[in-house]
Formats: structure tokens, C-alpha cells, sequence
């Protein structure tokens, strides 16, 4: 089962906000996450909130079921609304810049359940002219009517969760679709209108080759996504493939493997006209880029609905109950479905932007390092892990090999 969530301060019945968060509303952008927690099988390396019918049964009954969910999540976005409305510029002058629906498997919904919580977000808040609506899908949950409804909906950008086009590692990662499918996927995305197409790769399965890896890269390139992710598998406690490691049926991939696929990764993607933008994502362009996930990176605010969703607005992080019963419960109620909250320092916040615009191609602004930061940023670009040029411009943006060694380097600089 997935992990705990922290505890936190609690989250206030109503979920009203701090005074000082909402005056922070409109300052940067805006979006929302919506999250599906249904998956028709448990993949061996998920760790994520999501639940299948039979993890399910007997535990909430038909509040938990995927059925009831569309209207249940409707209503957290009509209390997202209420709630940001306290704010000094109000909920409606509020235009959301993005949403994203993930999972899970959000797909596992009809495409009409899809399309009636994004119009809660238009009918609430509004849709930016040139909003991004993004939803994630298994290959095998879609076919071309179902993504042809999503782009009549209103979604323009889709994420497949390819991961391998290798059957082997696609059998060790337990997932449920045939190679060739996410190809065939992205092909009727096209056909259906949509305008950014994303492909999520996983490297470094217990038992995957080099040459596996660049034949899943190769497949991926050749379906003519304009938007790869490019994800090192975590092991994670608790979970089947963590288990089967532990028992000695698979072996347990090492850093230098991972660091080796990295750099295969990016060989080819830049090849094929795909530029890094943040250390696991590559576009086709600017426009092609994650903006969503952007949004993330930076700081910006959005609102997480859905059981575990976790939100940011003007410093204050918070995350809903995890169990779809749960959540539908509180709702029910006409409660937040908040589970705790933290209130951010500065210095959270001048560490968080650290660590994340680090990873970010743009880079980390030099003033937000502290002495000791600095130092080791020196040190960092002496030994070739940060570009010098940028450097010049008062930016610490990663090289090449930074990249490989962003996650030792960033806890240097946040000193």
C-alpha cells in the first residue's frame, strides 16, 4: 500500500487559508491537479495513491467506487473556489493556466467523467485562452473515440505511460500493455487533434540492457512524441518489486547503470531534436515543454483535489485524506478533505526553489546561496559541473555532468 502522509497542522474544517496566502493569489500562475486513484492492476514498483477494486472492497462500498467519483471531486473544486474567493482578487479573477489529471489511471474513467471535472474548473474559475489540459493514460485504457472525446472536452496534451518497449522489463515492471501500443496511442492522439504529446519512459529495471534501453528510446523517438520523460526507476519499501530484490530474484540496478542510461537519454533525445529542459524532461520546443510541471518547479500555486492531492497557495502546502472513502466522507459533510497543512518559512521556500530551479535548465539564481552555498557552487563549477556562462549572468545552471550529480550537489548549495 502506498506511504503514510505526514501528519501537519490541521487543516481548518471550512479549508480557509491564511490571510497572507491569499493575498499572494494572482502573483504567479495558477493551476490545478486533479487526482484518480483507480488502477485496473497495482504495477510491482508503484508506491503511489491508488487503489484497486479489489484494494477497495469492503472498505467504503460505493463511496469509494470509481462510479461516484467525477461528482465527489466536483465538489472540492466548488470549495477550492469558496475558499480562494476569501482572497483580496476573488476566485474569478483566478484564470486557470493549467490542469493535469493523473493517477492512478485517470483513463479508467469514462471520458465524460474527464470532461465533467475539467468543466467544473472552466464553470468555477475559467480556462486561460491558452491553457494547458493535460491528462495522463495507460495505453491500453484508450482507444481513438475515447481520446477523440478528450479533445472535444477540451484537453491538448496527453502523457502515456509507455515506460519500456521491451516485453521483459515491461513484464518486471508488471505493466499491462504490449510494446508497440504507446505507439499506436500516440499516433490516434494526433489523429484526434491533440497538440502536445507526452511519452514517460523508466530506465534502469532489474534485468534491462543498454541496448534494451536505447531500443525503447528508439520506439519511443519513432512514434514522434514532441515531449519525453525520462525517469531512473526508484525502488521503493513496501512494494513487490522491492520484495523480489530482497528475495534474490532480480537484481538490484547500481548508480553508474542509471548514470550510463542517463547519458544514452540524452544522446538520443538531443539527436532527434529534443533539448532538456528540467533533468528528466525533454521537448521539441518551448511550447512543447510541461507547463504544468513547470509551474511546480517554480513555485508558482495550484490546487491539488482528489484522495492525497497536495496543494500549494502562497506558502502554505497541504494534502487530502488518501483513502477515496475517506474523502468522499468529508465532503459529504461539506468539510475539507485536508488532511494537515505546513506554513513555510522563507527559508523553506529559498531552500525549496534551490532544489528544484537547480534541476531546471534556466538554473538556480546565485542569490539565493548563502556563503557556504557559494563556496561549493565555486567549487561545483571548477570541477565542471555548472556552466560558466551562465555563471556570468549570476545563474548556476547545470552541465552535463552536473546532472548526473544534481541530487549530492543541490544539498551542498542549500547550506
Amino acid at each position: 500500500m502506498p506511504s503514510a502522509l505526514p501528519d501537519g497542522e490541521p487543516v481548518p474544517t471550512d479549508g480557509a487559508l491564511p490571510a497572507p496566502a491569499l493575498a499572494e493569489l494572482g502573483e504567479r500562475p495558477f493551476g490545478f491537479y486533479l487526482h484518480v486513484p483507480y488502477c485496473a492492476t497495482r504495477c510491482g514498483y508503484c508506491d503511489f495513491n491508488t487503489y484497486t477494486a479489489a484494494e477497495l472492497r469492503g472498505r467504503g462500498g460505493a463511496l469509494a467506487s470509481r462510479e461516484n467519483y467525477a461528482a465527489t471531486l466536483v465538489e472540492e473544486v466548488r470549495l477550492a473556489r469558496r475558499v480562494l474567493s476569501q482572497g483580496p482578487r476573488g476566485a474569478v479573477d483566478l484564470p486557470v493556466r493549467t490542469v493535469f489529471v493523473g493517477g492512478g489511471t485517470p483513463t479508467l474513467l469514462p471520458a465524460a467523467d474527464l470532461a465533467r471535472m475539467l468543466t467544473a474548473i472552466r464553470d468555477e474559475f475559467g480556462l486561460a485562452d491558452d491553457a494547458e489540459v493535460t491528462t495522463e493514460a495507460n495505453p491500453d485504457s484508450v482507444d481513438a473515440g475515447y481520446l477523440a472525446a478528450l479533445r472535444e472536452a477540451g484537453f491538448n496534451r496527453v502523457s502515456f505511460g509507455m515506460q519500456s518497449a521491451r516485453p521483459h522489463v515491461l513484464r518486471v515492471l508488471e505493466r499491462t500493455h504490449t510494446p508497440g501500443r504507446p505507439e499506436w496511442c500516440v499516433a490516434q492522439a494526433r489523429a484526434a487533434g491533440f497538440e502536445h504529446v507526452n511519452l514517460d519512459l523508466i530506465y534502469g529495471t532489474p534485468g534491462e540492457s543498454d541496448d534494451d534501453w536505447r531500443a525503447s528510446l528508439e520506439a519511443a523517438l519513432g512514434a514522434g512524441p514532441d515531449h519525453v520523460s525520462a525517469y531512473a526507476l526508484i525502488v521503493e519499501e513496501g512494494t513487490r518489486l522491492a520484495a523480489r530484490i530482497r528475495r534474490g530474484e532480480l537484481p538490484m540496478t547500481d548508480d553508474d547503470e542509471h548514470a550510463d542510461r542517463y547519458l544514452i537519454a540524452d544522446e538520443l533525445l538531443s539527436a532527434a531534436g529534443l533539448d532538456w529542459y528540467e533533468v528528466s524532461n525533454w521537448a521539441a520546443s518551448p511550447e512543447a515543454r510541461c507547463r504544468h510541471n513547470e509551474l511546480y518547479w517554480t513555485g508558482a500555486d495550484w490546487w491539488g483535489a482528489g484522495p492525497g492531492a497536495h496543494s500549494h497557495v502562497g506558502g502554505v502546502r497541504w494534502w487530502n485524506v488518501k483513502h477515496p472513502a475517506a474523502y468522499a466522507e468529508r465532503l459529504a459533510a461539506d468539510a475539507s478533505p485536508g488532511h494537515g497543512r505546513e506554513l513555510l518559512t522563507p527559508e523553506d521556500r529559498r531552500v525549496e526553489r534551490i532544489l528544484l530551479e537547480l534541476r531546471l535548465r534556466s538554473g538556480c539564481p546565485l542569490d539565493l546561496l548563502r556563503p557556504d552555498g557559494r563556496l561549493a557552487a565555486e567549487r561545483a563549477l571548477a570541477d565542471g559541473l555548472l556552466q560558466e556562462e551562465p555563471w556570468k549572468e549570476g545563474r548556476a545552471v547545470l552541465t552535463l555532468r552536473g546532472r548526473l550529480l544534481a541530487d549530492a550537489l543541490v544539498r551542498d548549495l542549500v547550506d
